[in-house]
């Protein structure tokens, strides 16, 4: 069942699951940035109310939430979000928690559900001035395969695909495909801003290839 689909009759029992479990991850990951150093490396290079595709692998996906609770870095925020997410109910607390930290605009579609429409609307709101963060090993693996999916979406909409690479000084991993990696309390993550890459039909595969590279 689609988060957008819910009957009327569950609306309310989904709305209190999705708020309830939203704040209760805000308050989880606001409670680790107090103890958390965050240093930011890179960006000088991004054009201050630019937008751009911001991609980091699967796996660092927490550490971009660590350092981002109650907002997004500064470096991240020259223009308003917008993130594709799994559409289905369960996903209700996710979508709360982006719209928390200033994601403007939700768009529901992935792999099996509405993904080929969703991407189509992603990429006219890239092309009005939005940007977005993609992990292109996601949803499901395998780790650290880059899926072309955000390199057509780069190249349809224009819009330059800015890597990120997100280290802990010290973390753990959890047992799940991607090996999500936690950052442990009183440690550091450091975000560093790759060079933009723009894409382009004649340079597919090798603008791929150094993409790849460039998330390490």
């Amino acid at each position: 069942m689609r988060v957008d689909a819910v009957p009327v009759a569950l609306r309310p029992l989904v709305g209190l699951y999705g708020h309830t479990v939203a704040a209760a991850l805000a308050g989880y990951y606001l409670a680790q940035r107090l103890t958390i150093r965050v240093t930011v490396e890179g960006g000088a290079q991004l054009e201050p109310a630019a937008n751009y595709i911001f991609c980091h692998w699967h796996e660092s996906i927490s550490l971009l939430f660590q350092c981002s609770v109650p907002r997004f870095p500064r470096v991240l925020r020259g223009a308003p979000h917008v993130w594709m997410q799994h559409p289905l109910w369960y996903m209700k607390p996710i979508h709360l928690f982006l719209r928390g930290l200033g994601v403007r605009e939700i768009v529901l579609g992935s792999a099996g559900h509405a993904g080929r429409a969703a991407a189509e609307a992603l990429v006219r709101l890239l092309r009005a001035g939005y940007s977005t963060v993609m992990l292109p090993d996601g949803p499901a693996g395998p780790r650290h395969e880059l899926k072309k999916g955000v390199l057509h979406i780069a190249c349809d909409s224009g819009v330059p695909i800015v890597p990120l690479r997100l280290r802990a000084s010290r973390c753990y991993r959890l047992p799940t495909w991607d090996r999500k990696i936690q950052a442990l309390p009183f440690s550091g993550i450091r975000l560093a801003i790759g060079e933009p890459i723009v894409v382009t039909a004649s340079r597919f595969d090798a603008t791929a290839r150094r993409l790849s590279s460039a998330l390490g």
